[in-house]
């Protein structure tokens, strides 16, 4: 299973991707728009937003895109471990 993550604080960007691989999922992290966000995301099976440290164009451009491919989208305001750890938690639960 995969996980796009947008936002979050740039250190934690390793630290996310491990909690993704601990959880069983395959992640891609992206902290700042650079580039079109849109062509690098893919169609993974959950896309993880940490709108506190996005801007409010890129959360429109991301979530319209993620609702074109039928892709959950789970909004977080904090962009903290435990935050990322409960919502791969209850991603988890609700798939199975």
């Amino acid at each position: 299973m995969s996980v796009v993550i947008v936002g979050g604080n740039e250190r934690m960007a390793n630290q996310y991707e491990t909690i993704c691989k601990e959880h069983g999922f395959k992640a891609k992290v992206f902290t700042k728009e650079n580039g079109s966000l849109r062509k690098k995301m893919g169609y993974p099976d959950l896309l993880i937003l940490f709108i506190s440290t996005v801007s409010h164009k890129m959360v429109l451009s991301v979530t319209q895109e993620a609702k074109k491919n039928s892709i959950p989208v789970t909004k977080i305001h904090t962009s903290s471990a435990t935050a990322l750890r409960a919502a791969l938690t209850e991603y988890r639960a609700v798939a199975n």
